[in-house]
């Protein structure tokens, strides 16, 4: 028998409490570890996103977890230090519905996924509109302790994963159902409107999902206009100019973050290529299909994460020695092996 089963509730929830708050400071620093590593898998993956973010949860609001009852009045958790999963919480916010799916995927070959709940399959099982969501319950692998921070070594994190818009209605229904005071008689009518704005929002996520494919789709490849940003003493090619170039070049790829064609179009300009012009000159030196091949691409990558291997690819060490990828010098490393290992030729 547990020790939790031969003490008393209440001493169960004092000393797991103590505890939790003894390893709060630990927690926080897993939980920023646990953002930065899914944000560099993101980014790494080129998939589009709005944010990531993270909270731990704070020793206040655990120890009301602790003690909350269940259905049947008896304590919900006799081992709440075992039994509470979401002490470190991440949120995945993506612009479309499909992203969530390849988030989701890119996770689960990332980490150990110990529980995935979609909520949304959930909720269209009954027949309904209303809350949409899915939840991760993961943590690293053992073979990949070398590679992550010590302190996520067995911390499980609770990842969520939204669309903005499935994000806005969750927060909003909250922070009207459980923060504020919904008089009885409003109710019905309140179900009534959050329901419809479940459906509208569905259909607006659709729509979104609809108009990404269709402008990819319809990317021209011949848009070549300014090849300087609106700053004219800035040399680097505008991100604007560049994602409308890389729609055209790279018209199977998906869209990537906005701060991303800024953050790539300054390593452009730091290999040397100050135009579009130029630009097109050394992917057409680049045979694409190769680098799909070597690269091996798990689901689409985003147009940047084409345009950072092709440079890679034509460029070779050259490129992972730019200042400008300091912070990830390892990652390419491991990329331009892969490259030469599935393209060999001459590479710089």
């Amino acid at each position: 028998m547990s020790r939790a089963r031969d003490t008393p509730f209440d001493e169960v929830r004092r000393r797991a409490v103590e505890e939790y708050a003894g390893r709060h400071p630990q927690l926080r620093a897993a939980g920023a570890a646990y953002v930065a590593l899914i944000t560099e898998v993101l980014d790494d993956a080129g998939i589009n996103y709005l944010s990531v973010t993270g909270r731990v949860k704070s020793v206040q609001s655990f120890a009301g977890k602790a003690v909350r009852p269940g259905t049947d009045g008896a304590p919900m958790y006799a081992d709440p230090l075992g039994e509470i999963t979401d002490a470190i919480g991440v949120r995945v916010i993506t612009y479309v519905a499909a992203d969530v799916d390849a988030v989701a995927e890119l996770l689960g070959e990332e980490l150990l996924v110990d529980a995935d709940r979609d909520l949304g399959e959930q909720t269209e099982r009954e027949g309904r509109f209303g809350y949409r969501s899915r939840h991760l319950l993961v943590r690293t692998r053992p073979e990949d302790a070398d590679a992550v921070p010590p302190v996520l070594l067995g911390q499980q994190a609770s990842v969520q994963l939204r669309t903005v818009l499935q994000h806005a209605w969750a927060e909003f229904e909250h922070d009207i159902r459980y923060k504020g005071t919904v008089p009885e008689s409003y109710a019905r009518e309140l179900d009534r409107r959050f329901t419809l704005a479940a459906g509208l929002l569905e259909l607006a996520d659709r729509e979104f999902s609809e108009i990404r494919d269709r402008m990819q789709a319809g990317a021209d490849s011949r848009v070549l206009s300014s090849s300087v940003t609106d700053d004219l003493r800035d040399p680097r090619i505008g991100p604007q100019d560049l994602a409308a170039f890389l729609a055209g070049w790279f018209p199977a790829a998906g869209w990537s973050r906005t701060d991303h064609y800024t953050w790539i179009s300054s390593l452009v300009l730091e290999s040397g290529i100050a135009s579009l012009e130029e630009l097109e000159d050394v992917l057409a030196e680049v045979d694409s299909d190769a680098v799909i091949a070597a690269m091996d691409y798990r689901y689409p990558p985003g147009a940047v994460r084409r345009l950072d291997d092709a440079l890679l690819t034509h460029f070779g060490q050259a490129y992972v020695d730019l200042r400008g990828n300091d912070h990830r010098r390892d990652l390419l490393t491991r990329r331009l092996a892969k490259i030469r290992a599935g393209a060999p030729g001459d590479q710089r």
